[in-house]
């Protein structure tokens, strides 16, 4: 089999499938998109083609692609990625860009809790080098990754805590961010959506009470961490804008409101903390 041949396989000129056809030759033949097209000719060795034919077995099972190669661009970032971690969307990038037009001072204290793969926390690290960024996750193993992520950018100066939310950060709630940021669980155990993530660690996508008790959670808690005037910014599901804006309200949080995402459809809920 030849590269033609092998981006041939699955998916129709200029579709998706034939774009991750290209992705995972790029992978296991080490060339560029570039390459690939004036080497139209060069034959897979054995290995090589069985690595491939396998590795679109797995995406037809609903297996993310990320997971094969191992990683996932996420903002200006280039991520490691594993089955002990959630792969990074795109619409996560909207609460990084949300988070970077709030005014917030050059040397803002900020917690990202349940951090994954690392990926806000770090973007925003890397745009404000001078914030005090500390991510937080309870499950060792997507903590290593992480750190292994902050490794590889050189953003040395995140710090990264174990634990449930709060419990990572102490035993007393003090006031000392000015910015709390999270990618919780927030969906629904009997949502429909399941049954496509069902290769993704159900503990960083499901919550109880139809998806936003972990939110609920960080909003209640939060307030207690905050510094006057500081923010928490939250993804969620795009029909849960109204219900988190009402636990931010209930909670005594101002200025509250919700950002789309690059679909159109709500995603990014902020609110103020103006007691101290």
């Amino acid at each position: 089999m030849n590269i033609a041949q092998a981006l041939a396989l699955r998916g129709e000129v200029d579709s998706y499938e034939r774009q991750e056809n290209i992705w995972l030759l790029e992978h296991f033949l080490g060339l560029s998109a570039l390459e690939l097209k004036y080497r139209a000719d060069q034959e897979l060795s054995a290995a090589q083609e069985q690595m491939y034919v396998q590795a679109l077995a797995r995406i037809a099972a609903g297996e993310p692609l990320a997971y094969i190669t191992g990683s996932q661009p996420f903002w200006t970032l280039d991520l490691k990625v594993t089955h002990d971690t959630l792969v990074p969307r795109p619409d996560t990038e909207v609460l990084v860009e949300t988070v970077l037009a709030l005014s917030l001072q050059r040397d803002a204290v900020i917690v990202d809790l349940g951090t994954g793969t690392g990926a806000i926390a770090l973007a925003l690290a890397s745009e404000r080098p001078d914030w005090q960024v500390t991510a937080t996750d309870i499950y060792l193993p997507t903590l290593a990754v992480a750190q292994e992520n902050a490794s590889k950018h050189a953003l040395n100066q995140v710090q990264f805590a174990r634990g449930a939310w709060f419990e990572a950060l102490g035993s007393a709630a003090e006031p000392r961010f000015d910015l709390i940021v999270s990618n919780p669980p927030y969906i629904d155990a009997n949502d429909a959506h399941m049954s496509a993530l069902a290769a993704e660690p159900e503990r960083a996508l499901v919550a109880a009470d139809q998806g936003l008790a972990d939110i609920l959670q960080i909003i209640s808690q939060g307030k207690h961490w905050l510094k006057a005037n500081g923010w928490i910014a939250l993804e969620h599901g795009y029909d849960q804008a109204l219900a988190v804006q009402a636990i931010f309200a209930e909670h005594g949080f101002s200025d509250i409101r919700t950002v789309k995402d690059y679909a159109g459809n709500d995603r990014v809920t902020l609110a103020q903390w103006l007691a101290g």
